[in-house]
């Protein structure tokens, strides 16, 4: 019942706030504008970002209160909200937001959940069935490259109407399927709350879009996920149950590796947008959007099975 409620509330936060806000972005010219690399053709609103971080604040303080997990998101979320929200402006007005300032505050977000105690602390031995501590350094380290490399996948994949929502969606849901089969309220009420407003945003995102989650949306959905999947990790995690979160996220995860392996391999910059995209190389094929995120869909749902199968598995 009370995930249920989460849900629900969650979902009729950011879909009420969406319309006024499509509203005000385009009274302000706060738009993403057509150009050589975008496949919209018409200026698409782009606050979508702060109507998702609202609805997830206030339902997760209702439903969860004051907790490190929470503050953990509310922090980091605020942070990459903020930046996003520059970047985002920056970008309605024809000009690039400098990569680096960017690249340090995704970093030093990615370090917020250790300081609130949340991270891959060590690692079963599958031999001796004893655990091994990590050391603080390398707990830091590992946590902040997953979160940090979370919070660039989900703003990667998203480049299709109603790609980067519907994912998030699912992964969303994968992650409270996992947090129940675990027994783990906290991160399964905080999962389904990523699942309502990711939703909620979703129905106005999907094709056509009526407007666009941008950075700042992006951005502050990686970044959860990647605290609900550290959050929800055992603190006895075996080395194939941390394949669990890989899985549950796995679309992202593959679609950002195999577009930095054909950066590397064509020499092009690493963080350089272009059309090297899982969703930009089904739409040349000829697959229309919808049919493109329908595909991708699918693919994040196989994912999202076989997480739970391997959880129920080594259980």
């Amino acid at each position: 019942m009370v995930y249920g409620l989460a849900a629900l509330i969650s979902f009729a936060i950011v879909f009420a706030s969406v319309p006024p806000l499509r509203m005000l972005a385009l009274h302000l010219g706060f738009v993403d504008r057509p150009n050589h690399r975008k496949i919209h053709n018409e200026p698409i609103p782009l606050m979508g970002g702060a109507a998702i971080f609202v609805g997830c604040v206030i339902t997760m303080f209702i439903f969860i209160g004051f907790t490190p997990l929470t503050w953990t998101i509310v922090t980091g979320g605020t942070v990459l909200v903020i930046i996003g929200l520059i970047d985002d402006g920056t970008k309605a007005k024809g000009k690039d937001f400098p990569v680096w300032p960017r690249l340090i505050l995704y970093i030093a977000t990615a370090s917020i959940p250790s300081m609130f105690h949340i991270s891959i602390a060590g690692i079963t031995n599958p031999v001796t069935n004893q655990f091994i501590w990590f050391p603080d350094w390398f707990s830091w380290l590992t946590t902040m490259l997953w979160v940090f490399g979370l919070i660039n996948m989900i703003n990667f994949i998203d480049g299709v109407d109603g790609l980067a929502s519907g994912v998030c969606t699912l992964s969303a849901l994968t992650l409270l399927t996992l947090a129940l089969i675990k027994g783990q309220s906290s991160t399964a009420i905080l999962a389904v709350i990523v699942a309502g407003v990711s939703f909620g945003f979703l129905v106005h995102n999907f094709y056509p879009a009526r407007i666009f989650m941008g950075d700042a949306g992006a951005t502050f959905l990686g970044f959860t996920l990647a605290v609900i999947a550290v959050a929800g990790t055992s603190k006895r995690a075996t080395f194939i149950s941390l394949l669990v979160p890989l899985l549950a996220l796995g679309l992202p995860i593959f679609d950002t590796a195999y577009v930095m392996l054909r950066r590397l391999i064509s020499g092009k910059s690493l963080h350089r947008a272009d059309k090297l995209h899982t969703h930009h190389i089904l739409m040349k094929w000829g697959l229309s959007q919808v049919q493109t995120v329908s595909f991708l869909y699918l693919i994040a749902a196989l994912f999202a099975l076989l997480s739970i199968i391997l959880l129920l598995v080594i259980s």
